[in-house]
């Protein structure tokens, strides 16, 4: 039943529809407002104040991260401090070159265009982008045969922000276009902890400080997840508690959702317990992880995969997947060693 598999997922790409409507009043409007990722914040404070000095387009930012670390965020945010139009669209969106060219021809002085999912731009579609990135003009094919012409329309100068989770797909040529290229990473454990007191601040929701910690220590680094999980946790505490999120109501709320002390929800375990007792820890690739969790492999490569490693608990090999000793010690799996069972290292 997909409707049922998608409602016990916390970062799936079933749930991006909830993401989608999550109220923008939690989403910080300056670079001030916005925690975490100081490295990238100051290289992006630089940029704007120069461009706003020069008065002219500041330089194409290309974002890379996991998904819900604040890629869209940030390129409202630098629209917003250069004082500038934004716009917004998708790779899955411009599937043809007229899609494309008319967003670019409509643009206006130094606005920001932001396109997320960069890395699913077709070929042809990727190619209009190219000149327009670079010298300000999209070419026009008009009419067709031997009499078919090409037209250079010059655009506006503007600033294209691009977001992508996964570089490797992106063309050289494509990334060589952006002056800036920075990288968002997961988010500690303070940080995401300031994230969940702003946002309950905003929700109207009071909670302890060791509450808010218990929720960011089980976000997985990621202030979408923290503001999804604080929002469950406000609901359990309205409905079944007084209102008020103390540590007990979080943990008790957070145990309900299946959400481990590590963050890792009933999918991250169920890719790590095929991985531990049916292949043995691996290695094993990833089609095969798939079809045997009845996952996609590219949501299990962008979305699950990356923290998984960043814990320790999953090795990518030439051979394929592999579980570290951490991962058989913590879910409580014994190795097998010609098919006999072997106690973990530690």
């Amino acid at each position: 039943m997909p409707e049922e598999k998608a409602s016990r997922r916390i970062v799936s790409a079933a749930a991006r529809d909830e993401d989608l409507a999550l109220d923008t009043s939690l989403r910080p409007r300056t670079l001030a407002e916005f925690t975490g990722q100081s490295k990238v914040k100051e290289i992006l404070s630089i940029a704007i104040e120069a461009a706003k000095m020069r008065q002219e387009a500041m330089d194409h930012v290309l974002l890379i991260g996991p998904p819900g670390l604040g890629k869209t965020t940030l390129a409202a945010i630098v629209a917003q401090e250069l004082g500038v139009p934004f716009d917004i669209s998708s790779g899955p969106m411009l599937q043809k070159k007229v899609d494309l060219t008319g967003i670019l021809s409509s643009l206006k002085g130094s606005q920001v265009f932001f396109i997320d999912e960069i890395h699913r731009l077709l070929p042809d579609v990727e190619e209009v982008l190219y000149s327009a990135l670079e010298d300000f003009r999209v070419d026009i094919v008009i009419g067709q045969g031997p009499g078919a012409r090409t037209h250079s329309l010059p655009i506006q100068q503007f600033t294209a922000v691009g977001a992508t989770t996964r570089q490797g797909l992106l063309s050289a040529p494509l990334r060589g276009r952006f002056g800036l290229v920075l990288y968002l990473k997961h988010y500690d454990v303070s940080e995401l902890t300031r994230i969940v007191l702003r946002a309950a601040k905003i929700l109207e929701t009071t909670i302890e400080g060791d509450a808010a910690e218990e929720v960011a220590r089980r976000s997985r680094g990621t202030p979408r997840i923290a503001n999804r999980l604080l929002r469950r946790v406000r609901d359990y505490a309205q409905v079944r508690a007084t209102g008020h999120v103390t540590m007990g109501v979080a943990r008790t709320a957070l145990d309900l959702l299946e959400v481990d002390r590590f963050g890792l929800d009933e999918i991250d375990q169920k890719i790590m317990m095929t991985i531990l007792e049916k292949y043995g820890g691996g290695p094993v690739g990833l089609n095969t992880i798939a079809a045997s969790t009845d996952e996609e492999p590219d949501t299990l490569e962008e979305v699950y995969e990356p923290y998984l490693m960043q814990l320790g608990f999953l090795d990518r090999t030439p051979r394929g997947r592999m579980a570290t000793d951490r991962a058989f010690e913590y879910f409580g799996v014994q190795r097998r060693m010609n098919g006999l069972p072997q106690r973990p290292l530690f």
